[in-house]
């Protein structure tokens, strides 16, 4: 007779009873379990007994108790202390328990990660403004006073006021410079101890899901995978990696694309989408064509990770993956 499994069945919810249970129960329990497996629960108490253990030592029974038994058993995965994480094989397995390098157990500093983030976008501002002579190509005249009309530039031989603010094609009476300086400066210290502390956000699972991620709840983050990884050339076996370590439900997160409101929609930003996993791997290797492709993905080496990419927005805890040997040059820092 197979162990009783923990849990209950999925699709049919029937009570787990072994025959010794059967042999000890009172009259009002075996009606119980025979009306459960649809049996019938009339006759005497030795009738109602000799029914329910023909049940279950039935081929039935056993096949159901069977089904029950391989959805409830896991794999048991090897035991693993506070700052340690397991490294996954490409099957989606855990091959065994490595540590966390010391810079993802540095302090989550949200200001210098905002400081360091807001510094990165408004150093790739492009400077804008009107032309010089913008609202200024007109041949107007002044009429003067005492005419019982607004004092405004108008058009030679006219009455249509032009050149001044609110004209129609008139200047702008507070426009944009094009000679504002939009960079913000920030220390090198803080900018690396911003990289450092957005690096260990991501080793949070609170942090990661609170950010909108969707993983598997057994995944340690962030996600190592064997080196093996590196050599991929396709995008089908970059997705198919995803699946079985349980992280493309966030690749499927970020393939709806939505219309941005304002006028970034006429300036070539019309849509949004949402960020997936970042993966880091060595420099040069193939595995980059392979996974760029997929959506909200976004690949770079160890050598380019900076707080921007790690929490994009300013918000700590992007999910992550890296390859062991990516891995181990984040451990030099």
């Amino acid at each position: 007779m197979p162990k009783k499994p923990k849990g209950k069945p999925e699709k049919k919810e029937l009570p787990q009873v072994e025959p010794k249970d059967v042999r000890k129960a009172k009259k009002a329990q075996l009606q119980e379990w025979c009306e459960a497996f649809g049996l019938d629960s009339e006759g005497l108490v030795a009738d109602l007994r000799e029914r329910l253990i023909a049940h279950l030592e039935s081929e039935e029974y056993l096949v159901i108790e069977e089904e029950v038994e391989k959805k409830e058993r896991r794999p048991k995965l090897p035991k693993r202390k506070e700052g340690q994480v397991y490294l996954y094989a490409l099957d989606g397995k855990v091959k065994k328990v490595i540590d966390l390098p010391p810079s993802f157990k540095a302090e989550v500093r949200t200001d210098l990660i905002k400081r360091a983030v807001d510094a990165f976008r408004a150093n790739r501002r492009q400077p804008y403004g009107p032309g010089a002579q913008a609202g200024l190509r007109h041949s107007v005249s002044w009429w003067g006073k005492g005419r019982g009309v607004s004092r405004v530039p108008r058009l030679k031989n006219m009455r249509r006021a032009a050149q001044a603010p609110g004209t129609v094609g008139g200047r702008r009476a507070h426009p944009p410079r094009p000679e504002r300086v939009w960079e913000k400066k920030i220390n090198k210290k803080e900018r690396r101890l911003a990289r450092i502390s957005a690096l260990a956000a991501t080793s949070h699972p609170g942090l990661v899901a609170g950010r909108g991620h969707r993983f598997d709840e057994s995944l340690t983050v962030p996600v190592v995978v064997e080196d093996e990884v590196e050599e991929m050339e396709i995008t089908r076996e970059a997705a198919e990696l995803l699946e079985r370590l349980g992280l493309y439900d966030d690749v499927d997160r970020a393939t709806v694309k939505k219309v941005r409101a304002g006028k970034g929609t006429m300036r070539g930003r019309r849509y949004r989408r949402k960020r997936g996993p970042l993966v880091v791997l060595s420099a040069g290797c193939p595995a980059h064509k392979a996974f760029r492709n997929l959506p909200g993905v976004e690949i770079v080496s160890p050598e380019g990770l900076n707080a921007e990419l790690l929490a994009p927005g300013g918000l700590p805890g992007r999910l992550s993956l890296y390859s062991e040997k990516a891995f181990a040059e984040v451990e030099r820092w």
